[in-house]
């Protein structure tokens, strides 16, 4: 995995784990966690792909920066 492509993955990560919180603080995720007492689905894919995006991609970074010194 190259350098690049880890810190896209990185970046799309962070980039929905804030779509996702901003998505459990809409009012449709109010409503659903009222009547179901958990946030609607769209809300919890989004911090879930978002964290493991996040996850691979600073894998790949500490993987590349132990291989290669900068």
């Amino acid at each position: 995995m190259n350098r690049a492509f880890s810190f896209a993955l990185l970046a799309g990560g962070i980039i929905l784990i804030v779509l996702g919180i901003n998505a459990s603080n809409a009012l449709s995720s109010d409503i659903s966690r009222f009547f179901t007492g958990s946030p609607t689905d769209k809300a919890v894919w989004l911090l879930a792909g978002g964290v493991l995006m996040a996850v691979i991609g600073l894998m790949g970074l500490t993987r590349l920066l132990r291989r290669k010194p900068v």
